[in-house]
This record gives C-alpha cells, structure tokens and sequence, in this order.
C-alpha cells in the first residue's frame, strides 16, 4: 500500500471540517463527550459456542468418517489424514513424507498435473496435500455444488498417484531451493538445533537434510503411499453445506474395494535426558544478531495440565502484550519480538521461549528470559495478566471455527490427537477456569528451568565469553560439526591458483530474477604477454543496471594488479579504479546507492597477505582447488565499502546441475560471509567456468546460456 501524506490543501481541508464540527457541537453534546466512561465495561457472561452437530462413523475397512453439516455457507471443505507424516520417514531420508505429499497431486492412472489443476481450479476448488509430524492431510475445497468432483478427484490422488519420475525431480529441486532459503534464516537454523537437542534420537527432532532428500527414489516414494496410505486409521472430515446420507453415498462410490491397515508404528525413542541446563552455540560468523530458543520436552496431547499451562504460557510469551515482548522490547529495546508458545504432537509436546537479539546484548537477554521463565514458575500471576492472558485465548477462539474448512480441521485435530468428544465444547470453559495457583503450578512442572535446553545461533567468537557465564557452552558450527573455541576464526592466507584454469575463454549468462528473464552477464579471459584481463559486463532490468568491469591479473598467480569499474544504477554513474601493489591497495570508489545516492572513498589501505578484490570472485573461484569437503576461507576487499570480508568456501562433491547451455557435472560451493550468501556450481572439466549461481533467500539466479 502507499503511504499517502498530508499535503498543504488537505490541512486547509481537515481544519476547516475540524472547526465546523467543534462550532456544530452543542453543549450538552460536549458534556456527554467529556463524561464518556474511562473503564472498560465488565465482560458478559459467555454466549456458548454453537457448533455444528457432527455424525460419525467407522466404516468395515477402518475408515473413520465425520460428517459436520454447516448450512451457513454454500461451500464443502474435505480433508483425509493419515498417519504418515514426518516421523515415520525412514533414517537417512528425511524429507520422504513431504514429496509423497506433493506428488499426490502432480499425476494419476487418467489425469496428468495440469489435468488435475485445471478441473479443481475450474470450478473455484482448490486441492492439495501436506505432511506434518504425526500426520499427512489431502485436504479439497469447493462450492458444494461440486461435492461429487472433490470427492472423484480426492479417490483418485489417494488411489491411482502415479508418481512420475520428471514430477519427483522438480519437487526434490523445490525441496532443495526451499531448505537454502530455511538455512539462510537463523531462526530456521535455531529451529532445527533445538528440536534435535530436546528430542534426541526420537524422530520428532529429525529434519530433513539435502543428503536424505537426495537419497530419496522413486520407489521410497511408492512404497511408502502404499504402505501407509491406508484406510485402517485414517479420518476422513468433511464440513459444509452437505447432507450425511449424501457423503456415505460418495465415500461408497469413491473408495469401493479399498482396504488394508499401514503397517504397526514402533514405539518411539524417549527424547533426549538432560540433566542440567546447557547451552548450544551456533557459530555463524558475521551474524549481527544472535537468535536464542529454550525450551524442553513437555506431556502427551491428553494430559489436563495442557489448559493452565497454555495460560501460562500466554501470560509468559502469548502475544504483544505479554511478559517477554514487553520486557525484551518495549523497556528494553532489545529485539523487534519475543514469545513462548506450547506445542502438542500424537506423542510427546514440547514448548519453547524465542528471541532474536542484538549481538551486544545476547547475554542479557538470555539472562532476562531466563529471569521471567523463573518468575512465572514461582510467582502466582497477578490478576490482571491472568484475565487478559484468559480473555484473549477464550475470545479468539470463535475465530478459529467460522467456516467449513476451519471447523473440519479443528475437528481432524481433536479426532487425531485423541482429545476427547467435548473437547471442542469445553475448551473455553476450562481455560476460564484456570488459577493463578493452577497456571503457576503447571509452568513448575512444564518448564524444566534446571534441565533447559538453549541453542543459541550467532557468531561465536562475539558470544562464546559472555555466554559461558550463564551455563556451560557447547559450540558447533552450521553443520553441527564440533568447534573449539581456537577454531572461531577461520584461518585465512594466500591461496595456490591453478593456472591450468586460466585459459582463454568467454561466457554469456543469462539472469531470472522470480524465474524470468531479466538480463545478462558476459565474462571474459584473454591472455596477454604480461598479464591477463578477466572482464565482465553486465545488464539488468533493461538498463536501469549496467555494469563494466575490467580486472587486470598476474598471469602466473592470478593475484590482482588492477582494477576498473563503471556501474550505472537508476541514472546514478559511479567509478571504481584501484591498484594492487606491495600489500596495498590504493585509488579511489564512488557506488551508487539504493536511495539513489553516492558513496565516495579515497582508498590508500594495507591488505592481509593473500587479500582478493572482491570483483574477482568469478576468475578466482573456478582456479581454487576444489575437492569434495574441503573448506577454503579468502579474505576479500570490497572496494564499494572500503573494507574487508572473508568469505568461506564449502565445496561439496560434484553434482549433475542443467542450464540452457547444457548438464554439467559441478562442483556446489556454498559461499558464506558476503552480504547475501550464495551457491555455485562450478564445472569439472579444464577451464573450469561457473554454471550457475543462486542467491539465498533472493530471487535471483544466473545461468550460463553459452
């Protein structure tokens, strides 16, 4: 939306209407104005929530059927739940779950992707799968005129899924594009270390990795939809303006003949045993801000305390308004948000309390949310949190259950977690209910203050000293491989090119930005009897970026000597030209901003040995030597902020990687340190040149067209 301003003539306009109104108003008018009341009314007593009335059943092949008759809307909301989510993957295929769950809808025995896209699509319906911890849901919605179409199309992506190969291997790359941008997030990353550290060897804290959802077939695929998509177990709710006699009628038609029960679950791995409070750092050099988790594993679905302890935790971290967003935030100013929440799966729960803190002051927020984890435990709530803690998880909870598709996931969620048939009907009632004495008695026993688990993610060498005087401090790095607090900072130096990769070449690459077309880069190495010259060239967004480079290189080392640069942005022309001599730099650089501003520098600076400009990054990367798991750490000087970075190299094992100049056997290196990190493919053969490069958490990709 656009922000629209008050201009000079709206003024005139606003104190004109202001005065007319003022002069209007009669004095008994402005006397009741004046006596509006300043307190709030008391609350009314509850209206009961009216529920639609729902008819089940258990069909002869174990199907369970719920049928909820809404009349309100003249729509159908249907989903189907299995048991066959996340943790019923097998060991070294995370992932499986979540692509059965996409591919339902991409083919069946009569109907291609697009074919079944275009008829749900056509009639206003949507259709779709989703797999969760516990359970995978198809869930269809339509005007219930269409009932007979959702229910034809929901057999058929449960019964007849073909699976194609072409359909895998786009959702492996959707998967793989989606996990990049998940690990660029360091929340995300926060995330995933805190479910493996409560939960441990059970598979509630496993996550899928590029590894397990490579090591994903076909037949993995087919095998697990077939042995746990079955109707033993399985739920079927569907909600709307629909009539119980005419859903049995369908469910007999669609699901004819089938039958079978997936196979007994193992029992599941006790999570991990902590004895003591710990903290796990994760070092992510560079990161400006530290993210924190706590938490730790809680009951199972059914237990009572869940109602204290969800008011608990509403009152500790629920909202805006409570303890940890006020604190943290609003007195503080130490982070945009902090929150708890409490979670509940078919097997164990667990809850957890959030930050995202400035660097400076992670010790002191940690301190702070581990202080109000301790008030809550100990302390009985004043009134005046426990009601408005209360009000607002009572009052939105009509919010929830409003239309079709609402109510039937509420009802799927109470059927499979088992909550009980007046669930539902009692929720607000019992949270009502809740005492300060309850809801203090229920953190004691939820939040285990001396065995909390704590990951905090941020760069170590900032955090590792300050941290360790609040627990004692485990370190890892983003692979979750071990790191002592010597190995903070990667070793950088000269690295050894290989001349063999400086040969002559020339490249043209194409830029998407969303997928699309948006401009192109050419490159090009050409040898002199001196020196050699890496130029580049580069055009976005129909010239509203243009970008000339030019790197003169030692043609025995590759090491720079000089630099040039022209970059138009917007209209803006700025200029980079430095030179490369005895551990110095020196020249001068004008980069055009994002406002559309200048930034100027004279730079005259001494450079670690082995320091790169920055602009070389494309000659350097192809000549560096790359073998599978090795990590290379360069200093890098970037001459549009007159500084330093370092940049960090993971390569890992060649992969098949497909660009319209062809499919290339490349090495992935992931790049981390730059202002946005990024992946590249380089190729294997002699003159290695880069394939491709994908920018996380950006929509922006360049591939190599020839």
């Amino acid at each position: 939306m656009r922000r629209r301003t008050v201009g000079r003539s709206d003024r005139r306009t606003l104190l004109a209407a202001t005065v007319i109104v003022t002069v209007s108003l009669s004095p008994t008018v402005r006397l009741s104005a004046q006596a509006f009341p300043t307190s709030p009314p008391k609350p009314t007593p509850f209206t009961p929530v009216r529920f639609p009335p729902f008819k089940e059943t258990t069909l002869a092949n174990g199907l369970q059927v719920v049928v909820i008759e809404h009349h309100e809307q003249p729509v159908v909301s249907v989903t189907l739940s299995f048991r066959a989510g996340g943790i019923y993957d097998p060991a070294g295929k995370e992932g499986l779950s979540s692509l059965v769950a996409e591919l339902l809808s991409k083919g069946t025995d009569g109907r291609t992707a697009d074919q079944i896209a275009a008829t749900i699509e056509g009639v206003g319906g949507s259709l779709s799968a989703t797999s969760g911890d516990d359970f995978l849901t198809i869930s269809a919605d339509a005007l219930n005129d269409q009932v007979g179409l959702v229910f034809d199309l929901l057999g058929d992506v449960t019964l007849h899924s073909t699976f194609p190969d072409a359909e895998l291997e786009l959702a492996r790359t959707r998967a793989l594009s989606a996990l990049s941008l998940q690990l660029s997030q360091p929340s995300a990353v926060a995330q995933r270390f805190f479910g493996a550290q409560i939960y441990g060897r059970n598979p509630y804290g496993r996550s899928p990795t590029r590894e397990s959802y490579g090591a994903v077939t076909r037949d993995d695929v087919t095998q697990f939809a077939r042995q746990r998509l079955r109707p033993a177990g399985a739920l079927l709710v569907v909600a709307g303006d629909v009539a119980d006699v005419q859903v049995r009628e369908l469910v007999a038609k669609v699901f004819a003949g089938w039958s079978g029960a997936p196979p007994a679950s193992p029992a599941l791995p006790a999570p991990a045993t902590r004895l003591a409070t710990d903290i796990l750092l994760v070092h992510r050099p560079g990161s400006a801000q530290a993210n924190i988790v706590a938490g730790n594993p809680t009951i199972m679905p059914t237990d009572p305390i869940y109602y204290p302890g969800r008011v608990a935790t509403q009152v500790l971290g629920g909202g805006a308004d409570s303890r940890l967003f006020l604190i943290l935030r609003e007195q503080k100013g130490w982070t945009y948000g902090a929150y708890a929440s409490l979670h509940r799966y078919r097997g164990l729960g667990y809850w957890q309390a959030t930050a995202e803190v400035r660097t400076a002051v992670a010790d002191s927020g940690l301190r702070e949310l581990l202080h109000q984890i301790d008030r809550v435990r100990t302390e009985l709530i004043p009134d005046s949190e426990l009601t408005a803690g209360k009000g607002f998880l009572v009052g939105s909870f009509p919010l929830t259950i409003e239309t079709p598709s609402q109510i039937a996931t509420q009802v799927a969620n109470v059927k499979l977690l088992g909550l009980g048939e007046d669930y539902l009907r009692v929720y607000r009632e019992r949270l009502s209910a809740v005492t300060a004495v309850q809801a203090r008695a229920a953190a004691a026993r939820l939040y285990k203050r001396d065995a909390l688990s704590i990951v905090v993610v941020g760069d170590g060498a900032a955090l590792y000293d300050r941290l360790k005087a609040i627990a004692p401090v485990r370190m890892v790095d983003i692979d979750g491989k071990p790191l002592t607090p010597d190995q903070l900072t990667a070793p950088t130096g000269p690295v050894a090119l290989d001349p063999a990769q400086f040969g002559a070449h020339s490249d043209s690459s194409r830029v998407l930005i969303q997928g699309s077309p948006a401009g192109f880069t050419v490159t090009e190495v050409r040898a002199s009897s001196d020196s050699l010259v890496y130029t580049e060239r580069s055009n976005l967004a129909n010239g509203a970026f243009q970008q000339q480079t030019t790197v003169v290189l030692e043609p025995s080392t590759g090491s720079v000597r000089q630099i040039d640069q022209v970059t138009i942005q917007r209209g803006q022309k700025g200029e980079a030209h430095l030179t490369y001599r005895d551990g110095r730099v020196k020249g001068t650089s004008a980069a055009p901003q994002p406002d559309g501003s200048i930034k100027r520098f004279d730079i005259d600076s001494t450079l670690p040995p082995g320091t790169v400009d920055e602009n070389a990054v494309p000659f350097v990367v192809p000549a560096l030597p790359l073998a599978p798991g090795k990590t290379i750490a360069m200093t890098f000087f970037t001459p549009s902020e007159n500084n330093l970075r370092v940049l960090t190299f993971k390569v890992a094992a060649p992969e098949a990687v497909t660009v319209p100049a062809g499919t290339f056997q490349g090495f992935r290196i992931d790049v981390t340190g730059s202002r946005v990190p990024f992946t590249m493919w380089v190729s294997t053969t002699t003159p290695r040149r880069i394939v491709k490069t994908e920018f996380v958490g950006q929509p922006f990709v360049v591939e190599l067209v020839k």
